[in-house]
């Protein structure tokens, strides 16, 4: 849907009825050379308006996220999936122990918490996303608020959090891959589409965890079991 805004005058505008690339509930708002201004969630991948007659609205002002959304583009961090920025390279194993408390806190597995932390930030207790999401497991503002965390830069209030929403998440949906889609791209994102929502850089997320949890710290089948009857 897109709407269009001209002086004080509202337009609903049909979106065209090509297939458009999902998107991940973001509202862009775009202005032209006179003023005028675009609100609109159908955009190019180049992030520019889809549509013929929107072409004029080429100045991106503001992109509008849903508070739990996090969807952004996850770097492999290096030549293979253990690798991480040399600037952090020292910080790999620094928070194990955090980890490891939380993770036996709230009945996580701890491999999981630290595949995750290493896809979200790749060990940055310091990492921001665009949509907002800090530290090292990338906790959104509306997320932290949730776990009244103080300091979502604070390794010890980052880790705790981020374990007890992915704890949360995976009692909800009773599935790693749709907890783990709905850490990324939000619940109301999963909700809607049914299960792991069609964004690609969801669905490359859930690969990178689920790929480093198995492979690089400990998941197997087991503790994937464990995960889905330690509720």
């Amino acid at each position: 849907m897109t709407v269009l805004a001209r002086s004080s005058v509202y337009l609903l505008v049909l979106a065209c009825s090509l297939p458009l690339p999902a998107l991940a509930g973001n509202v862009y708002k775009f202005r032209d050379e006179k003023g005028n201004v675009l609100f609109t969630n159908v955009v190019t991948e180049r992030k520019k308006p889809r549509g013929e007659g929107f072409k004029q609205y080429s100045m991106l002002e503001k992109v509008s996220w849903f508070p739990d959304t996090n969807v952004h583009k996850y770097g492999n961090w290096g030549k293979d999936e253990f690798a991480v920025r040399p600037s952090f390279s020292k910080n790999r194993n620094a928070f194990d122990h955090l980890i490891k408390e939380a993770a036996l806190a709230h009945n996580v597995d701890q491999g999981l918490v630290k595949a995750i932390i290493h896809t979200e930030s790749g060990f940055n207790p310091k990492a921001r996303s665009k949509p907002g999401a800090q530290g090292l497991m990338q906790l959104m503002p509306a997320t932290a608020g949730m776990y009244a965390v103080v300091d979502a830069y604070d390794p010890s209030q980052n880790i705790v959090a981020g374990t007890r929403h992915i704890k949360y998440l995976l009692n909800r949906y009773n599935s790693l891959e749709l907890a783990l889609a709905a850490y990324n791209a939000g619940e109301g994102n999963v909700k809607k589409y049914g299960g792991i929502p069609p964004f690609t850089e969801t669905r490359d997320y859930v690969k990178r965890v689920m790929s480093r949890y198995k492979n690089l710290y400990g998941g197997s089948s087991t503790s994937l079991a464990a995960l889905n009857t330690s509720r």
